[in-house]
């Protein structure tokens, strides 16, 4: 079980940034085998995909946030970020990382307890 801790989250206008950071609680083992993700529930709804990075950097993102997001991580301190810009009220609610490893499907492994991201119009 990796152990995930999400940082970064907060409230913001509409048109502003944040960067959410996850980092691994303690040290793991080939951190750079994992696929690590960003998944958002906005309130009242499932929680879906955003964004998610393999080991080598080859990034996939929702169509909702391309352009605007942009998802990193450094296999050195087991971290993985999401840099957000120009965000927008529809892009509020809970994010939680995720690790899985290569062939699980989204929406499994471990997570994080979520950060709150709220963008005011």
């Amino acid at each position: 079980q990796v152990q995930l801790v999400e940082s970064g989250g907060g409230g913001v206008q509409a048109g502003g940034s944040l960067r959410l950071s996850c980092a691994t609680s303690r040290t793991i083992f080939n951190f750079n085998n994992f696929i690590m993700g960003w998944y958002r529930q906005a309130p009242g709804k499932q929680r879906d995909l955003v964004a998610d990075i393999t080991g080598g950097g080859s990034a996939n993102y929702v169509d909702s946030v391309k352009g605007r997001f942009t998802i990193s991580r450094d296999n050195a301190k087991n971290t993985v970020y999401l840099q957000m810009n120009n965000l927008k009220p529809d892009d509020t609610g809970v994010y939680y990382c995720n690790a899985r490893r290569p062939g699980a499907p989204p929406n499994s492994g471990s997570w994080g307890q979520g950060t709150q991201v709220t963008v005011s119009s």
